[in-house]
């Protein structure tokens, strides 16, 4: 009767419930009015009262008998409401017999219709999922399918207006597009050539062609969906505290009511009792909470596993980070040019046209820098494995690649210069023109985050990587970390934080790549990046972030502390109302009406602990607000 979340059955159920509630309730009413117009015909009045008793006997003890088959928390309430109508029955009680479970029915729908809305949440997210794509066939024409049909490698035309179908990479086109529902982003995504973007994004203006990457429960949209249906059903630890003495609860609470009747012979405060400590707003306390965290980092683009990582993200005291794709973009860029060249375009437009003909990561990234120039046309390519690529241009003989190309070729060179990252030659008939320097360049908030999370508390920051001391301590110095291990393999890097735990230290443990899974398994909570994390890393994390905007880890963390103070409130409420209403009626301070009337009150602690737990869907911290604390 009064689980808190729903799957579909239970709330057919719960619609006959109400029903039958609604019925007993005219019966019920019809009694009185009975029992007020013809007060000498007490028969009829008393049969109108049992048949309405009847009616809502039936849901009452089969979820009471349930609750034995399958002990719960919430069954408690189901057992002490049954024991309680039982009450009412042997004592004649039949007005209390029909009004009691009435008003508990009721509450309950109250309940579910409360609980922060996850359900339709859900089913809103569920939506997104939902939609037609144009799919481009192999002969260039386009049909529109359902894009649950879609399957990884897909092409599909994204117009303006259109539902990105499924996550995917940009082929071609431009375009902005609202990612808010996905990552919580309020500022548009400038997608172009090359960009991965999220299923379910809304494409302002534009015209799109963007290649499958994933699809249904794969894709980042269905990774919240499930995640959210996951939290729904995760236990907090309070609740598995409370679980663990629900027995001795119930006992408890049976020898309270058993000692008010000897000692009052009041059946009125004995079932006052047993209504009074039904535990559902304690019960409800923790999950609640947990579902309103969960719902709103999902909001914020954060996917949280679990409610106990939404508890531990509370009282982290350090953070151990990775560098690449998590402190940095994880991707190539041109970082300066060393030329005695003019024309800084033509030489970025022939670095780029001979970059595209290089199977060579350094290449690769050179092929990008020219996009709004045509590429010139090549002849000839020939590529030095390892060192470079030689190609013929309409202005003769060009070349890219490392310093031993040069010499190679014969071609006098400039003093390479000194640079951490890789660097490529230039040189075109036989002249060398240009240095391209190139690096992985760090995330414009990187810095800002680290220091947010230094002033909640995690002071202690070590930045943990595979690439070289001087990177490392160049990039370190750069985001305002002290403490550096470079050159880390991953069994160096899950030592380090099983060595952060063992010396006392809670740590968040952030990153994204293959390297990074044991480190992440091992934190007390694990941060991965979303976009372009390796699946490894995303299934190890427990938590991960759509966007990977750095400055997230701050909200995860001031979340969470609102999430306890939350809970914090909700317990309170819940075992201090409690306790209070069971004393009230153990005593007999209800007055004759004491069972309802603890019925009421029990009711109204629920809807406390509902709405209380509810203002956390307040809670909002959009990136342009972050950006103005820097």
């Amino acid at each position: 009767m009064s689980a808190p979340m729903l799957t579909s059955a239970e709330q057919r159920s719960a619609a006959r419930q109400l029903t039958l509630a609604m019925l007993a309730l005219g019966l019920l009413m019809l009694g009185l009015v009975w029992r007020w117009l013809a007060p000498d015909q007490t028969g009829v009045s008393q049969l109108l009262l049992g048949v309405a008793s009847l009616l809502v006997a039936v849901p009452v003890m089969r979820s009471a008998w349930y609750s034995l088959r399958f002990p719960s928390l919430h069954g408690i309430t189901d057992q002490l409401i049954a024991l309680a109508m039982m009450g009412a029955w042997a004592t004649g009680d039949l007005l209390t017999a029909a009004l009691l479970p009435i008003i508990m029915i009721f509450g309950h729908v109250l309940e579910e219709r409360s609980v922060i809305g996850s359900q339709e949440a859900i089913h809103a997210l569920g939506k997104l999922t939902r939609s037609h794509a144009r799919r481009v066939q192999a002969d260039g024409s386009i049909i529109e399918v359902d894009n649950g049909t879609l399957n990884t490698g897909d092409i599909v035309e994204v117009r303006a207006g259109d539902r990105v179908p499924a996550d995917g990479v940009v082929l071609s086109g431009q375009a902005s597009l609202d990612t808010a529902p996905i990552t919580g982003e309020s500022v548009p995504l400038e997608a172009s050539a090359g960009v991965q973007v999220f299923g379910g994004a809304i494409n302002l203006d534009g015209l799109l062609r963007l290649q499958v990457t994933r699809t249904g429960n794969e894709s980042t949209l269905g990774k919240v969906i499930a995640l959210m249906q996951n939290a729904e059903r995760s236990k907090p630890p309070i609740t598995r505290l409370l679980e663990r003495y629900a027995g001795s609860y119930m006992v408890l609470v049976l020898l309270l009511a058993a000692v008010t009747w000897f000692v009052t012979h009041d059946a009125q405060a004995m079932l006052a009792v047993l209504v009074a400590a039904c535990p559902c707003a304690l019960v409800l306390s923790a999950p609640a909470t947990a579902i309103a965290g969960i719902a709103v980092a999902a909001r914020h683009g954060i996917l949280i596993r679990s409610s106990a990582f939404l508890e531990e993200l509370a009282d982290l005291t350090s953070l151990v980070v990775d560098k690449t794709g998590t402190l940095t973009f994880g991707t190539l860029r041109l970082h300066a040019i060393q030329s005695t060249a003019p024309d800084r375009q033509v030489l970025l437009n022939l670095a780029a046209s001979l970059g595209a003909a290089s199977s060579h990561p350094v290449s690769r990234a050179l092929a990008g820098l020219a996009t709004q120039e045509p590429r010139l046309a090549l002849t000839e390519i020939r590529e030095r494995q390892g060192l470079g690529v030689v190609a013929r241009t309409a202005q003769g003989e060009a070349a890219l690649g490392r310093p031993e190309l040069f010499a190679q070729l014969g071609i006098a060179t400039t003093p390479v210069p000194s640079h951490d990252g890789p660097i490529a030659g230039l040189a075109l008939n036989e002249q060398f023109l240009a240095w391209l320097l190139l690096a992985d360049s760090v995330k414009p908030e990187a810095r800002q985050a680290l220091q947010e999370l230094r002033d909640l508390g995690l002071g202690r920051q070590l930045l943990l990587t595979g690439d070289r001391q001087s990177v490392a301590d160049s990039l370190a110095l750069d985001v305002g970390i002290s403490d550096v291990q470079a050159q880390a393999l991953p069994e160096d890097k899950l030592n380090r934080v099983l060595g952060e735990i063992g010396s006392g230290f809670r740590p968040m443990v952030v990153g994204d790549g293959i390297n990074d899974s044991l480190a992440l398994k091992a934190g007390v909570v694990g941060v991965a990046m979303g976009a372009g994390g390796a699946d490894i890393a995303l299934a190890s994390a427990d938590v991960v972030l759509i966007g990977s905007d750095l400055r997230r880890l701050g909200t995860c963390v001031r979340l969470s502390r609102q999430c306890r103070q939350t809970l914090q409130v909700n317990v309170i409420i819940g075992l201090g109302w409690t306790l209070a209403i069971v004393v009230f009626a153990a005593f007999g301070w209800l007055g004759a009406a004491g069972a309802m009337i603890a019925a009421v009150l029990h009711n109204l602690s629920t809807l406390l602990v509902l709405g209380n737990a509810g203002r956390l869907l307040r809670f909002h911290e959009p990136l342009a607000k972050l950006e103005e604390k820097s």
